[in-house]
This record gives C-alpha cells, structure tokens and sequence, in this order.
C-alpha cells in the first residue's frame, strides 16, 4: 500500500536533497504510533530504467500499566485526541487547487508538492473488468523460505492467462506451479526468498492485474559470539562467530565503525556455512580495538590487543659510494621485518615521491641519484629507541639532463617558417666539452652554444628539411655522455584526394575519402566536409565538430538535386586546402510501397493479382514492379516476372495444385526497391467454380432471320468457371458438323453457316456445364427464300444551277425485294451551257491566343487530386505555360499538364495545404500571348468532415419535411 495515500496528522512523508553532496533524504514520521502501524516498511526508489529498495520490520508495543495520576497528582490528565483519522487523498481530490496550500497546514502534510506529484501517479478509478470476477490482492507477504498462492477468480474460464515477473512471463517449474479449480487460477510460489521479491501480474486477454509480493526476512541471530585476542605485530588475527542460519549477512565494526573489506583493505571477511570470519594477514598496533559483529538478531564484541615485538637488527646500514644517475639502494634487516619506521637525510624527513620509492618498510630505493642525494641517512623503526645510519658519497660524470625539458620521447615539435632555440641542462665536473650533430656530423643550418650549465641550440627559420634526430656528445675527465633529441617540424596537412559517393539516397548519401598522402607532421586530427548544389557557387559547411572516420552521411538534401561535395583535414596545426569536389550527384529515392494488392483470378496452376501504383513515386520516377510468392510456411521468395512489368496486374503461372502461397509486389526505380506490399492471406491455388451463365444478345433473343445462301455467324458468350462443357442440339438432336461449324472459346461459343439454306431453319439449344451446374439457351434461326433478279436500269439526269455546275442525278427503279441494278447506264447532257470558274482567295486562318473558357477560382480536398481547366483558341499552336505565384512548373512530379484540341488540364497530385496559391495558364505564339488566372484553396480533412455533417443535417430536414 502506498503510504502517501494516508499522510495526515499521524503519518507525515518528508524529501529533502543537499545541493552540495548531492545526497537525497526521504523521512518518515509518525507522530502518534498505533497497533495496526506494525509491520514491514519498504522505501523504494527508481530513476529512469533504475529501481532499488530497502525494507525494515516496524514493532508497537504498548505502554507499561502506570498510574500517572498517582505520580503527578497536581496536573489535571491530559485529555486524549479523539479526532478521528482522515483520509487527505480524498481531501485533495475534492478540493480547488487554490485550497492545497490551506488544507496542507491544517493537517501537518510538509512535503505538499510530493504528494501532489503521487497523487498525479496514483491510478484512476478502474472500471468494472470483464474478464475478472476477483483480482489479485494490492499486496501479498510471506516468510523467506515459505510459501504463497496467488489467486484471481474468472468471469470467463475459457479466456487463455499469462503470469509476469517484473514484466518478464513465468513459465511452469517446480518453484512456480499453476493450479486451476473451477474459475479460479492459481499460482503456487515455493520456498520463498529475496529474489522472489518482485512485482507479479496476470493477463486475461486484454486486460490485466497486478500485485506485489513481499518476502520478509526472519531475523539472524549470533549462537556463538567473537572472543577477545592478545598478539603482536605482524601475526595473523582470526575473529570467529556463528549465527542461526546459512548465507546470511553480517557487519563488522571496529570500535563503532563498519570495517573496510575492499580489494585494497587489509581486513578480509569469509564465511563456510553459518560460521562467519574477520581476518588481519599482517597485524600492526593500530588493529588494537573492541571489534563488534552485527546480525539483524543480535550483536557480539570483543577486544583485540596488539603489541610490538622485541626489535633485533640483523643488518645495519652500509656506507657507499654511488655514480651519479646510478640508482641507490639502502636498506637493512631488522626483526620484526615488517615494522614501519622513518627515513632521515641529513635530520631532514624523507617523504616518497616519482623518483624515491620506500618499501618493505625497511628498505629505501632512489632509481636516479642526483648530487642532492649525498648525506647522512638514518632509519628509525616506529615504536622503537633504536636507530640506523649511514652515509652516501655521488660523483659526477657528464650528463645531459633532457628529463628537464618535459618532451613526449624527446621530441621537439615546431611550426614550420618559426624560429627554434632549443636550451637543454647538462651537468658534469669538471665542465664537460659539448659537440652538437645530426647523423654522422654536424648541422650546417643550425648554431649551437654551451654556457655555464646548460647548452642550446637555434634554427632560424625552420623548414620541413630540418626534421631529424640531433645528437649531443658531453665528454670530460670522468667519462662521456650521448643522448639525442628529435626535432619534428609541422605544418598544415596536404589536402585529400576528391571523395567518392558510393550510395545515394532519397535525402541522404554515404560519401568515403582517403587520408592525405602527408598529414603535415602531425596526427589528423579529423575532417571537414562542405556541399554546395552543383549549379551553385556557394559551398555550405555540414559539420561543426570534427568528424573523426574516413567517411560520412549527409542529409537533408533536396531529391533531384545535383550535389557536389568536398573535404578538409584538420591537424594541430591548422586546416588543408580543400580536395577537388566529388563527381556529381543526385538523390534519389525509393517509392512508397505500391497500393490496393488483390487477387483477381485463381486457377488450378495460376493466380493473377492486381494492384494500384505507389501514394509517392518520386524524382527517380517508376521503373516497373517486381512480383515475388513464397509457399506458406517458408521464408524463401521467388521472383515470378524476371523481367520488370509496367502494368499493374500479373499472373503467377506454374504453381502445384493446392498449395497456398503468399504473394508481395514490389516498386522498383533508379533508387532501388520500395518496401513491398504483400497479401495479408494466403491463397489456395484451386480455381474457384463459378455456376454457367450463358448472356444471349438482344437480336438473338428473337427469330434470327436470314435468307437463303447469306452467311450465319452468330457468337453467344457465356460465364463460369473452370472452362465449361459447351453442346449444341438442333430440334433435340446433335448437330451435323458438316453442315454447320462451331467453336467454342473460354468466354463464348461461336455457330457458323458459310451459306444459309431452307433445311438450317430451327430451334438450336445451347447448354453450358461446369461440373453439375447447367445453364440453356434456345436460338430460333429462321432461313428464307428470296425471289429472282431481275435488270433494271439507271438514269442521271443532270440539273442547272445558279454556280454553273452539271450535278449529276441518278434514279434507279427497282422491283419489291429487289437488290440489282442495271449492267449500263445512259448520260443525257443539255447543250448550251457552260462552267464559269471564279477566282477564290484563301481564308488566313492564324489568330493571336485567346482564352475561350477562363480558370475558375476553386477549392480542393487535402490528399485527393486537383484539376484547373482553361480552353485557348489560337492559331499556329500556341506554347502553354503554367505558373504558380507567377514562378513557371518546370519538371515538378508533383504536377502533370495535357494539352488536347485547345483545352488545358492541370492535375496536382494529391495535394496539400501548402498547394494552395495563386495559378496561371500563359499560352504564346508569333502574333501575341495571353493568360487566365485562378485561386485554389486545399481544405483539411476537417473541413470534409464539416461538409458532410452539414450535408447530412440537411438530408435528414428533407426526410422530415417529406
């Protein structure tokens, strides 16, 4: 239960955070403890993806029967708080924000804004469930090492449940086991521990409950406590107790304080079994103290006592004489060999440092003697009257004291162009002869100097030749000396060669390069990168903190824009020169998935789909698709169409029948393949049966008439799956294949007479089987005789009119039924008239453009397409241009423009708010131009919503008018 639910008078939560140790406190107070505040706390804390808790055991025992009033018979008694508790959560639920403050200093509640933020996490009222009767309980505990049953009652036991561990589901063993009775299920926790400390819930479809369960620890009691120990220095120490159970946890305290039991600690703790140990390998005087052992039953104290041992030196220090750089050892053996004690030179206390070390306690080591380090040296063992001494003699060959320059491996880095004077200590007595050379001999560009203790050496303008090794030779009366200095000369890296572009995206491309052939002398320290489009002039840097790799992802890039890009190295010393720029490219990207996949047919080895082209194609436009199908079960596609297909509907061919397949199309461009859009079944390759139908046309639901030797054809389609069974009767009996043709199709049946005869006339019966489904169709064919023909013959007369022109008439006479005409023909011409030909000018017909049908101001629909139409008339053809806010479409995919007998159509594909504007349709020619406008507005799908509420509304006034 979460306490900040009952904060009040008698239970108060308080949080508090020192800034400066970064420390927070979380206090609880209980001012007036009762009986039923007994029991087990737990604080629990968690931060992000963090959780961590401590619990403790909380025990109210009742005041001693004591006569107060007989003690203090003068003070009237005090009058006991009646007041009854209050619930301060519903206080708050009910009241104003304005009152949280008023009601917080009215019952006690310190730490108001931490309430107020629980009171936000606190869950809502949960409606009734519907899939459990009972839930779990808030909150279980049980005793480590027993065991708990967790129960929910069913409102429907057939629903499947899952039981989760902190999120994690918990599978039947031995320690967890699901029990079922009637609609109750249970889980059966056994033998109980910490770990089994956790928060538990159950799932009943889409619902689920939870709980917490806690484990309470039986407290540990000591049987057998520590006993005290008396020993000297050096000795192993062993403290031993025993508690009441295995592997539980103890502390140990040295005069109050917890014991450090660290890697680096010199106390180590172990335990086997129930019994539990404090060990001290090497004991020394300040282990002298009362030791405690702590367990959450008890506690256990004893004292140590530890002495010095009879000190005995078994050898003194010696007096020596040492080169100077040698390293030096003093060092004695004394008994105990392991006392601490301190090193004198010359009176002076020696402290430890990089170049004098202090071990075994006795022993005292400089690794490189300086002319400081002759004296007299003392050792005195701590605790003791005694002491060592001895003295140290250094001589002082030559030496060059390059450790003094604090150069990385001596060497010496420089700008080139700058000056470098280079000042190097040396010692040596007398003072030694100083010779400066690289490689085999000295440097012509330099000059070096020697004076007093030290020797230097100048290089003026330093250039990238003066790299080297340098080499200085000391010599005097006591020896030689060598040592070398390298000088580096540095400067700015050659630029890198042009990068490559390997893949390119719809936004994005990856780009590589290659470090420079010469990094200056000094590390690359990391890379610019700058892009500029291709057809302009002005370069953008993409990255502000250097890029470490050899290679980099611009983004943000505008689809079918050519890009070019470059890089810089960056060393200490400065940046390069910027490489040549990439060879240009373009981004292009993948279309969306395509839409709309169905399946159109099925056969017994086919299946034919269909789909709709991609929402967004693109800059890199639509190639064609691929479509791929993978038996269910498996994971391995296979390609159908080897071969891209621009249409958008396919048949799978050579499949197994019966077998179920999944089917996925993919939309594949220059930028590679979209995500495919695959079928959300699986389809059984078996055609479906669909019942005959045969469609007799409309002429031949009648008597077909024909007249005899005209050709039949007659074509009667029909429907039904698989391929039906198509018979012809004629009068009830088969039909003569040597009279009369027929040939069936997959879709229709065609009977054919080459020529009609008296005998062809009948009923002819059409009958279409699929399996044990039939569908008839009865033809009457009717075949008549038509008379002889006979000659007849024609006559043109030709009349006069106004435009002098001899019109020619013919009148043919024909007989009833009738189709002849006559084998000649007689011309009767009139005499004395004559043609007169006018002259005829041709009509110019070219025409400045001029708009026949204007743009129209207009809305459109958020996602569906627009189209603005305009009519020009203008003649030669004139050239068509669209503009939006007077900026001209060029190239846009976006848009599409037709141009068809003078009408001109934009489409805008699916548009959005921001297609909104102003549209132009300009059309030119030679002899002029002109232009329509038009606004359009693209609504939201809120304002279709809105249009068809109010369309609604007014449909349902008209119902009940009507």
């Amino acid at each position: 239960m979460d306490l900040a639910s009952k904060t009040g008078k008698h239970l108060q939560l308080k949080e508090t955070f020192d800034r400066f140790t970064k420390i927070h406190t979380f206090e609880m107070h209980i001012i007036k403890a009762k009986d039923n505040y007994a029991g087990n706390y737990r604080c629990e804390v968690s931060y992000k993806d963090k959780f961590d808790s401590c619990s403790f055991d909380l025990e109210v025992k009742g005041l001693l029967n004591i006569d107060i009033r007989s003690a203090f018979k003068r003070r009237e008694p005090k009058q006991q708080d009646e007041t009854p508790e209050v619930d301060v959560w519903e206080i708050l639920k009910n009241a104003r924000p304005d009152q949280y403050e008023k009601i917080a200093f009215t019952y006690g509640i310190t730490d108001l804004r931490g309430l107020l933020r629980r009171m936000k996490k606190m869950p809502k009222e949960e409606k009734k469930s519907e899939a459990f009767a009972k839930k779990l309980e808030p909150a279980y505990q049980v005793d480590k090492g027993g065991k708990i049953r967790l129960v929910v009652d069913l409102a429907d036991p057939t629903v499947e449940l899952k039981w989760y561990k902190n999120g994690q589901e918990i599978r039947p063993t031995p320690k967890y086991i699901f029990e079922h009775k009637g609609t109750q299920r249970i889980m059966v926790i056994n033998n109980c521990s910490i770990n089994d400390d956790a928060a538990y819930s159950v799932a009943a479809g889409d619902e689920k409950c939870s709980t917490e369960l806690f484990v309470k620890e039986l407290p540990i009691k000591i049987v057998k406590g520590i006993e005290p120990v008396k020993t000297t220095v050096n000795e192993r120490i062993e403290l031993e107790c025993e508690v009441s159970e295995e592997g539980a946890q103890v502390k140990w305290m040295k005069n109050g304080v917890e014991v450090p039991t660290g890697v680096r600690s010199r106390y180590r703790v172990k335990s086997e079994g129930t019994k539990h140990f404090l060990v001290i390998d090497d004991a020394s005087r300040e282990d002298t103290g009362t030791y405690s052992v702590m367990a959450s039953g008890g506690t256990s104290e004893a004292h140590v006592q530890v002495d010095l041992k009879p000190l005995k030196i078994y050898q003194d220090l010696q007096d020596m004489t040492v080169m100077l750089g040698q390293p030096i050892k003093l060092h004695c053996e004394i008994y105990p060999g392991n006392v601490p004690g301190r090193w004198y030179r010359n009176g002076q206390l020696i402290q430890p440092n990089d170049r004098i070390n202090i071990i075994h306690r006795n022993k005292y080591v400089i690794y490189t003697s300086s002319l400081h380090d002759a004296g007299d040296y003392t050792f005195v063992p701590e605790g003791y009257s005694q002491s060592l001494s001895a003295k140290l003699h250094i001589i002082d060959p030559p030496r060059v004291h390059l450790e003094s320059l604090n150069f990385p491996d001596n060497t010496v880095t420089i700008v080139a162009g700058n000056k470098l004077r280079l000042e190097i200590p040396i010692s040596g007595e007398p003072a030694p002869r100083v010779v400066w050379m690289k490689g085999e001999r000295s440097g012509h560009r330099v000059r070096a100097e020697t004076y007093g203790d030290q020797t230097s050496l100048t290089i003026e303008v330093t250039e990238r030749e003066d790299s080297g090794n340098y080499k200085i030779v000391l010599q005097n009366e006591a020896g030689e000396a060598t040592a070398s200095v390298k000088i580096k000369v540095v400067d700015i890296p050659d630029p890198p060669e042009a990068p490559l572009v390997p893949v390119v995206g719809g936004d994005w491309c990856s780009m590589a390069w290659e470090p420079p052939k010469y990094d200056g002398g000094s590390p690359i320290l990391g890379y610019f990168v700058e892009r500029k489009k291709k057809q302009s002039s002005r370069w953008m840097r993409l990255n502000f903190d250097l890029i470490k790799e050899t290679s980099f992802e611009p983004k943000k890039m505008i689809e079918g824009v050519p890009y070019e890009v470059r890089i810089f190295a960056v060393n200490a010393i400065g940046v390069s020169k910027p490489s040549e720029p990439s060879k240009a490219f373009t981004p292009l990207a993948v279309t969306s998935e395509p839409t709309m996949l169905v399946v159109d047919d099925v056969t017994d080895t086919s299946v034919t789909v269909k789909w709709r082209p991609p929402e967004t194609i693109g800059a890199a436009g639509l190639d064609g698709y691929l479509v791929e199908y993978c038996i269910e079960g498996t994971n391995d596609w296979v390609i159908s169409n080897k071969e891209l297909t621009e249409k958008t509907r396919y048949t799978i061919t050579g499949l197994s029948p019966g077998c179920k397949i999944l089917v996925r199309v993919k939309a594949l461009n220059a930028a590679g393949a979209s995500t495919p859009r695959t079928l959300q079944h699986s389809i059984l390759v078996k055609e479906v049966i669909e019942p005959p139908k045969i469609r007799v046309p409309r002429h031949l639901k009648q008597t077909y008439t024909r007249r005899v030797g005209e050709a039949v054809n007659l074509v009667v389609p029909f429907m039904g799956k698989p391929r039906p069974k198509v018979t012809w009767l004629k009068e009830g009996q088969p039909i003569e294949p040597t009279h009369v043709s027929i040939r069936n199709t997959d879709c229709d049946s065609i009977i054919f007479i080459r020529k009609a005869e008296r005998s062809h006339s009948g009923k002819y019966e059409m009958t279409v089987q699929v399996e044990n489904h039939v569908d008839t169709a009865i033809l009457d064919i009717q075949i008549q005789h038509c008379p002889k023909q006979k000659d007849y013959y024609t006559f043109i007369i030709f009349f006069h009119y106004s435009l002098s022109l001899l019109l020619p008439l013919e009148i043919i006479i024909r007989r009833p039924n009738s189709a002849t005409q006559t084998k000649k023909s007689a011309l009767i011409v009139k005499e004395g008239l004559q043609m007169k030909a006018h002259d005829y000018n041709d009509h110019d017909f070219k025409e400045a453009p001029k708009f026949t049908q204007p743009l129209i101001n207009t809305f459109a629909i958020a996602g569906y397409n627009a189209t603005l139409n305009c009519s020009v008339r203008a003649n030669p053809r004139p050239k068509v241009i669209w503009m939006k806010n007077k900026i001209a479409i060029i190239d846009d995919p976006r848009y599409r423009m037709f141009s068809n007998q003078g009408v001109c159509t934009l489409e805008i594909r699916k548009p959005s708010p921001y297609d909104g504007g102003l549209y132009t349709c300009k059309a030119i020619n030679d002899l002029g131009e002109a232009q329509v406008d038009c606004k359009l507005e693209v609504k939201g799908q809120l304002f279709v919503a809105q249009l068809a509420n109010c369309y609604t509304r007014r449909l349902l006034g008209v119902i009940i008018l009507y």
